[in-house]
């Protein structure tokens, strides 16, 4: 019986059919589904993470930047822990960072207000053209990927040639741009640092234009029926130089280390860093 059942599964249909609804997961959800669908279950998923590996003790580290422009040893010590948790973790956390926390919050309650608006307002920003400025579905990589994760995202292409601000969602519009205009300024001081802990002139990889992009992604996570059978978000690495992480307080984020699992736990005023691909340098060159 059960490999009749399998047998008939249609993913094709199933994918196709709740993309159509452009209602995304939280669509789902304000359904009244009490079961999930196929396409979200992660047990065949390779790049799934084992929870037994998860550790809870271990953070990464937390970096203050208050006195990087006031104190030349004080900025030496920064320096030092950005170069160290770069090349350890490829993470760090950073806190006063200069965006003030009224920003970092009003950002995420912007973004929940995109994602709980009216479904037919919302439905306008609905694509698969990821040319487009803007652009909101769920899963970019929906009928590619072999599992379906349970997240909704918001994308917007920020810098260098932002959208037109009537164009932006009217629920984050203004935010949105400050927020971007905060977090390019951070951007560009990050990259003076790592420019410095390299070695390096404080401006070399920003003369690179290694911060002239900023593309700003929002994801919404509703509740779940099945926790379990599903996640927000696979194993991944980020593309790009560095991605700027704004969390809410509810936490879940985990990066890999040394084949183990570690949990992020949300810090009060703190943005994590990651060093994306394209800032990392290969074990394979000389």
């Amino acid at each position: 019986m059960i490999s009749a059942i399998n047998s008939q599964y249609n993913r094709a249909a199933e994918l196709k059919a709740f993309d159509d609804t452009k209602a995304g997961v939280k669509g789902l959800v304000d359904s009244g589904i009490s079961i999930i669908p196929k396409i979200f279950i992660n047990s065949n998923d390779p790049s799934s993470p084992a929870p037994s590996k998860t550790q809870t003790h271990v953070s990464i580290p937390i970096i203050d930047l208050s006195d990087i422009d006031t104190d030349p040893n004080s900025r030496r010590i920064i320096l030092s822990r950005i170069r160290d948790a770069s090349e350890t973790w490829g993470f760090f956390q950073v806190v006063n960072h200069g965006i003030p926390v009224l920003v970092l919050e009003e950002m995420l309650q912007g973004a929940r207000r995109f994602f709980e608006q009216d479904n037919q307002v919302k439905k306008e920003y609905y694509t698969r053209d990821l040319s487009k400025k803007i652009v909101y579905n769920s899963n970019y990589d929906l009928y590619t990927g072999p599992v379906a994760n349970w997240r909704d995202t918001f994308y917007c292409l920020m810098a260098p040639q932002p959208p037109k601000p009537e164009d932006l969602p009217s629920t984050c519009r203004d935010i949105l741009a400050e927020y971007a205009n905060q977090v390019l300024q951070l951007g560009k001081l990050l990259l003076e640092l790592l420019s410095e802990a390299l070695g390096l002139n404080p401006c070399h990889l920003n003369d690179m234009g290694c911060g002239e992009g900023l593309a700003v992604l929002c994801h919404y996570y509703p509740a779940c029926p099945q926790p379990e059978l599903t996640l927000g978000t696979s194993k991944h690495a980020d593309d790009g130089f560095l991605t700027v992480l704004l969390q809410d307080q509810i936490g879940g984020l985990q990066i890999l280390h040394d084949n183990q699992w570690f949990d992020v736990p949300p810090a009060p005023g703190a943005l994590v860093i990651n060093i994306a691909d394209l800032l990392q340098a290969s074990p394979f060159l000389d």
